[in-house]
């Protein structure tokens, strides 16, 4: 690492920390184990062989119909260990999420988190681009068919880097130090700020603004410019998500008294870790840098020097299973009130930023697909009074997908036809808006364009189990037996333990489902 020549003593203390270790080989630092998963019937096993990292599942059952028995080489971790990991495997170029993280605190593996209850194995999880940028440095592009597929390996460089904060240093370096770096301090404060919110911000929901990607977004950027951040009004605290700090410490008098001078580092140091041991004396003097009064230090509970422990509530994580995180929203005293998991009223965006009605209306529409009703009709009523003004005559993908989604669950069949046609113009790799428009297709018995769209969408993304198996049905259904077959068989090599597929290619091979019946 070039920067370590001159900043030996800031490199070495960085290595330490959580981000510098937030991704790598597998095998670093890897802890074997196994555990049988109650809902599916799984026995999972994660060991060590010859430098690699091996997953291996199976289920043992008296009906031959609900075996399964597979493995996978796991390539790489995410997660500094801290509060857990994640692992990711790669098959045919598509880079997929283990079906089961290490969990630190309680050290122990189980299923990723929303996955306790599942009866089937998910092992086609995808990467998410997103997450690499901010666990990992040097982040490929994945290629457009599809989010988690790429031409080699998705990232260059494990952690957290140097460059990932402080901008391209080369010109820097090649200078012998005579080109400056960026001075995050001298920048704007929500220059500043965006350099750590950049992945320390997530809200309810986010919405990219038109025409931007997050993948752009260097140091010295503002975040806004590329994205706005919703919560809701009645949300109290920060919701227990693990990424929740910024909209929390937004609500603490400390940060509306204290304004742009209160940051993230002014009370995180992003170059090291305070130890164990040194924590609580840490923190406090931090406190101290504003409630510098002698006396209040003196007399304020001298007994307990935690200010964290009695500011500061560690409610259970709602996104991370097996976690506490610790919530930023300061109060004078911690209530035991639980964060609130707030899923209707009004949104409402983070920071004050100006949302129009494109955004506004795309932010309630990815509350809707989350199961919320009333958001639903919102976002319909926002994004067609969008649609309609100058810049929603644009190639708005987005827009398009999003209101065709809308129409369709409001019974606007011809409608939302229309939207996922405009947006699969702007995006022919859109996989939701392909199947989608052919679920509609086929209620309108038009199964020449279904087989299209279908195969279009699992052609490039054979992670869509749903579509896959629609296309298997379509393809039955129009007499082309083969051809089902091998679409379940792709289907299945994927999702070997999608019982639906099973069981419909168990009966084209017995006979006992015919095809050529449309």
């Amino acid at each position: 690492m070039e920067c370590a020549t001159c900043h030996r003593e800031i490199y070495q203390r960085y290595r330490t920390t959580p981000m510098a270790n937030a991704s790598g080989p597998a095998v670093d630092g890897f802890i074997p184990g196994e555990f049988v998963h109650a809902a599916s019937g799984v026995h999972f096993r994660v060991a060590a062989e010859a430098g690699q990292v091996w997953l291996s599942y199976e289920r043992e059952s008296a009906s031959s119909d609900n075996l399964l028995k597979g493995e996978q080489n796991l390539r790489y971790f995410i997660g500094s260990g801290k509060r857990g990991r994640t692992y990711l495997f790669e098959r045919s170029g598509y880079w997929f999420e283990s079906p089961i993280n290490w969990y630190s605190k309680k050290q122990i593996w189980d299923m990723a988190p929303n996955f306790q209850s599942a009866t089937e194995v998910p092992l086609t999880l995808p990467v998410d681009p997103g997450c690499l940028h901010c666990h990992a440095s040097n982040v490929a592009r994945s290629l457009p068919d599809a989010r988690n597929l790429y031409a080699g390996e998705p990232f260059a460089n494990g952690g957290i880097t140097c460059v990932s904060c402080h901008g391209d240093g080369s010109a820097h370096i090649s200078s012998g130090g005579k080109v400056r770096m960026l001075d995050i301090n001298a920048l704007q404060p929500v220059r500043r700020d965006s350099v750590c919110l950049n992945c320390h911000l997530e809200g309810q929901t986010a919405v990219i603004r038109y025409g931007k990607q997050m993948e752009n977004f260097t140091p010295g950027d503002d975040l806004f410019d590329y994205a706005l951040y919703f919560v809701y009004k009645t949300e109290n605290g920060s919701g227990g998500r693990a990424t929740s700090q910024w909209e929390a410490l937004l609500r603490s008098e400390c940060k509306k008294i204290s304004g742009d001078r209160l940051t993230c580092t002014t009370c995180h140091d992003p170059h090291g870790s305070p130890s164990p041991d040194d924590k609580v004396a840490f923190y406090r003097q931090k406190c101290l840098q504003c409630h510098r009064a002698a006396e209040f230090a003196e007399r304020h509970h001298p007994e307990n020097p935690d200010c964290i422990a009695c500011h500061m509530a560690r409610p259970t994580s709602t996104d991370i299973a097996h976690e506490q995180v610790t919530d930023h929203w300061i109060k004078k005293r911690i209530s035991n009130q639980r964060p609130s998991l707030a899923d209707s009223g009004s949104l409402e965006t983070i920071g004050g930023t100006i949302a129009d009605d494109r955004d506004l209306g795309i932010a309630y529409a990815q509350m809707a697909a989350r199961g919320n009703e009333a958001a639903g009709k919102m976002a319909l009523k926002l994004l067609q009074k969008a649609e309609h003004t100058e810049s929603g005559a644009r190639r708005d993908h987005e827009l398009h997908a999003q209101l065709g989604f809308l129409e369709q669950m409001d019974g606007q069949t011809t409608a939302a036809i229309e939207e996922y046609q405009l947006a699969l113009q702007s995006d022919p790799y859109d996989y939701l808006a392909g199947a989608d428009l052919a679920l509609l297709r086929i209620n309108q018995r038009e199964y020449a364009e279904a087989l299209q769209l279908l195969k279009a969408v699992f052609e490039h993304d054979p992670a869509q189990a749903g579509a896959g198996l629609n296309l298997a049905i379509v393809e039955c259904g129009l007499g082309d037996r083969n051809s089902a077959l091998a679409t379940l068989d792709r289907l299945l090599e994927f999702s070997p333990d999608y019982e639906k597929a099973e069981a419909m290619d168990r009966g084209i091979l017995s006979g006992s489902q015919k095809c050529g019946s449309r």
